[in-house]
């Protein structure tokens, strides 16, 4: 049962967040690197590109928190079925989320990987990421309307970084403030640690999943057919 609700889009420190809940005891933590590594959870998703309901105790089997797409875009209807978690809005300055978001779009081979001759553990990855592909599209449809596609990515920076601060907004006016921690990464375990009613960690907080990071990760996937783990210090998130 979810202990813990993700409500921030990709790339607002979320790989940092989980490996941070990990670390308190709120393990493990959903995330889309738990698809790519275990391709059969596709078939948990699937319903939601036809926009029926989800059985969020089956897609959440094993799992004690959650961060990023696609969990995170259905962070209303998490809050409802687990009434007793509590939910963080990661976030970070808007333009710099929204130079990661296109780099990850441009630099994600898997998108161009159709076709293409791959070693077997990157062509179990691509083929999960194309079933998945409709409930993606439902997501950046939903979240950014026209100006998004599954091949072409985010619209303009200035419409993007506007539905990136209405989502926050919506998130702050939808929960009481006991129930919500809007975070930024970069303040480390303090507030973290006080919302979920932990002790600070004696050890630094977990900044992980860079660019660069990510890069190498799909690197080694197309090449070697190998998923190495993204959780390696890298400074960003």
């Amino acid at each position: 049962m979810l202990k813990v609700i993700g409500a921030g889009f990709p790339r607002t420190g979320t790989v940092s967040t989980k490996a941070a809940l990990e670390r308190l005891g709120f393990g493990p933590c959903y995330h889309m690197f738990e698809i790519m590594t275990n391709p059969a959870h596709v078939d948990r998703w699937l319903p939601a590109a036809s926009g029926q309901p989800l059985d969020w105790n089956r897609v959440f089997d094993g799992y004690r928190s959650a961060q990023d797409w696609p969990a995170s875009f259905f962070w209303r209807e998490q809050a409802e079925a687990f009434p007793e978690a509590k939910v963080v809005l990661t976030v970070r300055d808007p333009s710099r989320w929204y130079v990661s978001m296109k780099a990850l779009f441009a630099d994600n081979p898997l998108r161009q990987a159709q076709g293409r001759d791959l070693p077997e553990g990157a062509a179990a990855v691509a083929g999960a990421m194309a079933r998945l592909s409709p409930v993606l599209t439902r997501i950046g449809r939903s979240t950014f309307g026209d100006g998004w596609s599954p091949d072409g990515g985010l619209p303009d920076e200035r419409a993007a970084v506007e539905v990136f601060e209405r989502h926050a907004a919506e998130v702050r006016a939808s929960l009481p403030p006991e129930r919500l921690l809007v975070f930024d990464v970069r303040e480390g375990w303090g507030p973290l640690c006080a919302f979920l009613g932990v002790d600070v960690p004696d050890e630094p907080f977990p900044h992980l999943n860079d660019s660069a990071s990510v890069r190498r990760t799909f690197d080694t996937l197309m090449t070697e057919g190998t998923m190495p783990s993204p959780f390696v210090p890298g400074g960003g998130a």
